[in-house]
């Protein structure tokens, strides 16, 4: 780690560790909250973020049943929190695994493990949330969530649930300690810091909400407590603690899209608050991504609230059952379906009749089948993956078997 890059404005400490050739040096963070600036520029960046969470928020209150839209948009943030560390499943691909339980023909060999620490993070979030209605945030509740994002999947040797036990480092791959871009505080140090940042997350408000979640997410990622998976819990903690503090009252806070866009820029800004203090750009950078993801998922959610009506509409224009209108709101949770999750869903008796309410909704556009080789196929509601993908992708796998 280049020493001669921290200055005398950085917010912590650098150490020096071990001896002669063994010797490197390390970050210890000093404890929140620094001292802010609140300039024009910042009073402005908080008052446009506030402004576009508090829509979000208004428009959530307002939703009949939120469910349907949350859950979309939470494995949508799954997905891009999980590739800024590398993954490269998209989110056809998880719902694509979801409805078939299983990898399908034509998806690479590593996407089931890929699409599984897509979910892991769903899970982790969904527990968290669950948690927090009966206990305070707090370490143990991380590491619960970590175990959880970790498990069974790659980086699960990083001891999940656990708070790391040696030094570890970041850099280019195969850098030493001496060549990382940044090192961590060492075990005694992060787990001083880590009591400080919990104390922290309990302590009376100093700052603004969004502005404490740009120092809670930068304190976590520099402390750097786990062997893998750092960045998708920070990210996590986001959309969690966004719903715990009450701005939004459901998980639809979300930042990894705007991150994954910016990704060099976000990894040079949480550097630069350690490296000289520029807490200033950091936090302009996290309430820019604040700002454009409340706005994009109140517009994403908007519209697949008008798609709804107008299927809706649609199928009740054509004397549909009430297992058809049913299943056109199902789509909005799950936008790709096979028969057999469609029976499940509908809870009918015969395949013939979940078959029967899937080719209707194709006659009517709604649903399309998705290479059907001789088999039962994946039926895709390409207009709700355009809303929440931009764009209308093809999913994997020729065929499902019956």
């Amino acid at each position: 780690m280049d020493v001669s890059a921290f200055t005398d404005t950085a917010p912590g400490r650098v150490i020096k560790q071990g001896r002669g050739q063994a010797a490197y040096y390390a970050f210890v963070p000093a404890p929140l909250p620094p001292v802010l600036e609140l300039d024009l520029s910042l009073v402005r960046g908080l008052d446009e973020a506030a402004r576009a969470v508090g829509e979000l928020s208004g428009l959530a209150h307002a939703l009949p049943d939120p469910y349907l839209f949350v859950r979309p948009m939470v494995r949508r943030e799954a997905v891009a929190s999980s590739r800024i560390e590398g993954t490269e499943a998209d989110l056809s691909d998880v719902y694509a695994f979801e409805a078939a339980q299983r990898v399908l023909p034509g998806m690479p060999a590593r996407s089931e493990a890929e699409i599984r620490e897509v979910l892991n993070y769903v899970l982790a979030l969904d527990h968290g949330l669950q948690r927090l209605r009966a206990l305070p945030l707090s370490l143990r509740l991380i590491r619960e969530m970590h175990e959880l994002l970790m498990g069974g999947v790659r980086g699960e040797h990083s001891t999940p649930g656990e708070f790391r036990r040696t030094q570890n480092w970041i850099g280019p791959p195969g850098c030493t300690l001496n060549e990382a871009t940044y090192v961590p505080p060492p075990v005694p140090e992060m787990t001083e810091a880590l009591g400080a940042f919990e104390t922290y997350l309990h302590a009376p408000h100093d700052y603004p909400p969004l502005l404490r979640l740009a120092l809670i997410h930068y304190q976590l990622e520099t402390i750097h407590p786990f062997i893998d998976g750092n960045g998708r819990i920070g990210r996590l903690l986001v959309s969690l603690l966004a719903v715990h503090w009450g701005l939004v009252p459901q998980p639809l806070l979300h930042v990894s899209s705007y991150f994954e866009q910016h990704q060099t820029e976000y990894y040079d800004h949480l550097l630069a608050v350690s490296r000289r203090g520029a807490w200033q750009a950091w936090v302009l950078l996290f309430l820019d991504a604040v700002r454009q993801q409340a706005s994009d998922t109140n517009a994403k959610v908007r519209q697949l609230q008008s798609l709804q009506a107008t299927w809706q509409e649609k199928v009740r224009h054509a004397k549909a059952s009430a297992s058809l209108v049913a299943l056109v709101d199902h789509l909005f949770e799950t936008p790709v379906l096979t028969v057999r999750r469609a029976q499940e869903v509908l809870d009918l008796q015969t395949h013939r009749g979940a078959k029967l309410n899937i080719d209707k909704l194709v006659d009517h556009g709604i649903l399309r089948l998705q290479g059907r080789e001789g088999g039962e196929g994946l039926y895709v509601a390409d207009d709700i993956l355009r809303v929440l993908t931009g764009e209308a992708p093809e999913v994997h796998g020729t065929e499902v078997a019956d």
